[in-house]
């Protein structure tokens, strides 16, 4: 019998070890050790286990190995818990583009030919401009659907009657998945499209890779308070951390566990090192 697990959606699917196996590896496990906690997960999963969770199991076996390769693997879960407000992960997005060489806005107000719209992130490169629409879900089973890119589409055709012989273009990004009907339609009218693992190519997973930025809510050193401290202050990225020793003691933590943090930040942060 065929052992099947339940993915965020709530669809099933057949369990698939070379699939885990080869997440472990993109976090940065090596073979043998992606191998070994592969098979020892495999030997605990029963019919109907979730894939929230089987990430729990391997997490809590790669944190035993490597904290640094821990937090990598915690990524798209480090996105999630951004919640409940969108502004850590649009602040995060203008971080990522401005790494790509772009120049970035969050929370503008821009006038169209009929009305004014509130856009999330406004990008600039040479004389082009890319109105971003940020859709952030702390439920990896939440899909974004047509309704959102077709009012996208909508600001988009207003934004050019304002500027009719200026280039621009539109985006959706969100941190879970579009709906097959969204992705279509979007194709058809030209609106670009940015998810966890969508384009297949160059998606959100792969460009925080690129990039290296790594948000601290990723940290394995971190309680969820302190997380959630943090963001308050409006840290999202784990970098930033160095350069403001002052927020770690304004959560509390000082001296050998802010030690601890850093270090797995300097582990996280800088290619060849780890922890």
């Amino acid at each position: 019998m065929t052992l099947r697990i339940i993915k965020s959606d709530g669809t099933a699917e057949p369990f698939d070890p070379q699939k885990l196996e080869r997440s472990l590896q993109r976090a940065g496990a090596s073979e043998p050790v992606a191998e070994e906690i592969t098979v020892q997960i495999q030997n605990e999963l029963h019919n109907g286990i979730t894939t929230a969770q089987i990430y729990r199991k391997a997490f809590a076996q790669l944190r035993g190995h490597r904290r640094s390769t821990a937090a990598r693997y915690s990524l798209k879960r480090a996105i999630l818990d951004f919640g409940p407000s969108g502004f850590p992960f649009e602040a995060y997005l203008a971080e990522l583009f401005r790494a790509e060489g772009l120049h970035a806005e969050i929370d503008q107000v821009v006038q169209g030919g009929c009305v004014e719209h509130e856009v999330d992130v406004v990008l600039t490169r040479d004389r082009m401009k890319t109105f971003i629409e940020a859709k952030f879900h702390n439920n990896a089973g939440f899909k974004t659907d047509l309704k959102t890119v077709l009012y996208v589409q909508a600001r988009i055709e207003d934004l050019q009657k304002k500027s009719p012989h200026n280039p621009i273009q539109g985006m959706v990004v969100t941190n879970t998945k579009f709906t097959d009907v969204a992705v279509h339609y979007a194709s058809c009218v030209g609106l670009e499209l940015l998810s966890w693992e969508y384009p297949e190519k160059n998606n959100l997973h792969d460009r925080i890779h690129m990039a290296q930025l790594y948000p601290i809510t990723a940290l394995t050193t971190l309680s969820q308070g302190e997380k959630t401290a943090l963001l308050s202050q409006k840290k999202v990225l784990c970098q930033q951390l160095p350069h403001d020793t002052r927020a770690l003691s304004a959560i509390g933590v000082r001296g050998k566990r802010a030690d601890l943090v850093l270090e797995e930040v300097g582990a996280l942060c800088i290619p060849g090192k780890a922890i």
